[in-house]
């Protein structure tokens, strides 16, 4: 009996010790790791938190409605279809706090007028890259996230139509610096766990390419550009995008389901453009990491996602 109980003596002086040493060693308390104190203990230890890149691959598709007085006075409808990467990673410097997003988006659209005797084409490549600081569980509840920041977008896309003799393209093209606002909520239903989510950005400023009405693209070409470049602002300017998404997380692979809205409204030089959208998505999305061997990432390193 004496045996046991100094076995058992020796077994919870092992524990005491290793649990003494706890994140500062190797950061392996799951509890501990999730907190700021465990942040400042793996510094301390060299030990950087894993930081998974989460990559989105979505297709999309709905109806579209166009409409540019530089090429004709009617409205357009028809659909819309556009293929999407999203990459999303906590920062370096402040992982917990702040978080990167890029977007890259191709579009197209084909329309057609009310009496369906013209089509009208869109081609648009978006690209935008926003970093927002976050608040995890605001207001004291479990599983939301908060989140906003700056960002810069750039625009570039064409409307045409075949049978416009002078003009057939209307070029688009913008630069702008935006503001964008997330809000992120992960629950179960049963055991599944699910993230949703919904994202709205807004340019505040920047510059748009924007010609004169009934200028030709030969003249700019020959040097009349009086006027190309406005000012991007709400009563010239106007782009609201609005994406909500749902990521239904089964093991190592996520699905996500979504809907996103998009309206860009410009007036400038005596010419009117609207492009209005509504679209379901359906994409994959999977976190990766990386690991160096030049720097002490162990495998149970605090994982700190930018999303989940």
């Amino acid at each position: 009996m004496k045996r046991i109980f100094s076995l058992l003596a020796s077994l919870l002086v092992v524990a005491a010790l290793a649990n003494a040493q706890g994140c500062g060693d190797v950061c392996t308390d799951t509890v501990c790791s999730d907190t700021p104190l465990a942040d400042a203990a793996c510094a301390d230890a060299g030990v950087a938190p894993l930081r998974p890149v989460l990559s989105a691959f979505t297709l999309e598709g709905g109806t579209a409605h166009l409409a540019d007085t530089y090429l004709t006075p009617l409205h357009y409808s028809g659909w819309h279809a556009s293929f999407l990467y999203e990459r999303m990673q906590a920062m370096a410097f402040d992982p917990r706090r702040w978080v990167m997003q890029l977007d890259v988006r191709l579009s197209a659209d084909r329309t057609l007028n009310p009496v369906g005797t013209s089509v009208m084409w869109n081609y648009d490549l978006d690209a935008r890259w926003t970093m927002m600081r976050r608040w995890r569980n605001p207001f004291d509840v479990n599983g939301l996230t908060m989140a906003v920041g700056p960002g810069v977008a750039l625009r570039l896309g064409a409307f045409y139509m075949s049978h416009n003799g002078n003009n057939p393209v209307a070029a688009k093209g913008a630069i702008t610096a935006d503001l964008r606002a997330m809000t992120a909520y992960s629950m179960r239903i049963g055991r599944l766990p699910i993230t949703f989510r919904y994202e709205a950005q807004l340019p505040v400023l920047g510059a748009f390419f924007a010609p004169q009405y009934g200028q030709l693209y030969y003249e700019i070409w020959l040097g009349d550009r009086h006027s190309l470049c406005q000012p991007a602002v709400w009563g010239k300017y106007f782009q609201l995008d609005n994406l909500l998404t749902a990521d239904l997380r089964l093991g190592g692979t996520t699905l996500r389901l979504g809907y996103h809205n998009f309206v860009l409204s410009t007036k400038a030089n005596n010419i009117v453009s609207r492009h209005v959208t509504h679209a379901l998505s359906l994409g994959i999305v999977t976190e990766w990491t990386s690991l160096s061997s030049r720097k002490k990432n162990l495998p149970l390193s605090p994982v700190v996602s930018a999303l989940y």
